[in-house]
């Protein structure tokens, strides 16, 4: 016979003690302030703002070229987080790419990023931490400076 307990068990939900209570508490990240993970408005507005300049840039030089925006907003990517850990938009807004450990993003991983971003699809498909399939294939974080 049925019992209401065996009834109730899955009309209850999915287990959720699991569930981080924000972005980044899975890998030890602050709540918020500086070194916490980079919420998607400021994301996007760095995104638009690297997107603008380089199609700037492109208006100047390559006659508004479709192709020339994009190359130009993967070299600004590969180059300056592959240096420096953020491009002028992520500097704007307040955000750096960092590795899992704390350390600089390094060249590579701004070549793979950026091309995984101009792809488009993995970074759009994110985790419940906010990292793009991007930031995973290369085990970096975007956080708060």
């Amino acid at each position: 016979m049925v019992d209401r307990k065996d009834i109730s068990s899955w009309l209850a939900g999915p287990d959720t003690s699991n569930i981080s209570k924000f972005p980044g508490a899975r890998l030890g990240l602050p709540e918020s302030g500086r070194g916490s993970m980079a919420r998607a408005g400021r994301r996007i507005l760095a995104l638009c703002i690297d997107w603008g300049l380089s199609y700037l840039i492109a208006i100047a030089f390559f006659d508004s070229n479709p192709n020339a925006i994009l190359a130009i907003f993967a070299a600004e990517q590969m180059l300056l987080v592959g240096t420096l850990g953020f491009s002028v938009g992520h500097r704007i807004m307040g955000i750096q790419v960092t590795r899992l450990d704390g350390g600089p993003a390094g060249l590579l991983a701004g070549v793979v990023r950026a091309l995984l971003v101009c792809l488009v699809i993995p970074a759009i498909i994110i985790d419940a931490d906010h990292r793009g399939l991007h930031d995973k294939a290369m085990k970096t974080i975007l956080v708060r400076r």
